[in-house]
């Protein structure tokens, strides 16, 4: 399955009533939308709009609600740490600079960086390891320095 293959059918679940979708392609692609709210997403409203930095990289870059959370820029399964063995790379309590790695997503068998768009502390940590996560659904809260 082609990535314009996907963003069209992502464009096309945004614009329906469908609340959650899930196909496998004939390749063997799996796919899953969901609009249904999580619990970590229900606790944790927003405090302002959100705004997305654009990425170097040409990944999608992670968005930062009013510089208090670190969001997820793209659907899939977060990882805290570069492997089972390895420690994370970065905990509560612990200070990112612009552009440090705070997680990994995985989508579709694909390891993406999340880097941390601002400078601040880690405050909360809001998913956990191996969770699936929602296009910007938070993973951290942060305080901004």
């Amino acid at each position: 399955m082609e990535q314009k293959d996907i963003e069209n059918l992502m464009d096309k679940f945004d614009k329906s009533s469908m609340k959650e979708f899930k196909i496998t392609a004939d390749d063997g692609t799996n796919l899953y939308f969901s609009k249904l709210e999580h619990p970590a997403v229900a606790a944790a409203p927003d405090a302002a709009p959100a705004s997305a930095t654009p990425s170097t990289d040409g990944t999608p870059a992670p968005v930062v609600a009013a510089g208090s959370k670190i969001k997820a820029p793209l659907v899939g399964i977060v990882y805290f740490a570069p492997s089972p063995e390895k420690p994370v790379f970065k905990k509560v309590g612990d200070h990112v600079k612009k552009g440090d790695v705070v997680c990994v997503i995985e989508a579709m068998k694909v390891i993406n960086e999340v880097k941390s768009p601002v400078s601040g502390t880690i405050t909360k940590k809001v998913a956990e390891n191996g969770d699936m996560v929602e296009y910007d659904q938070p993973i951290f809260e942060i305080e901004e320095d």
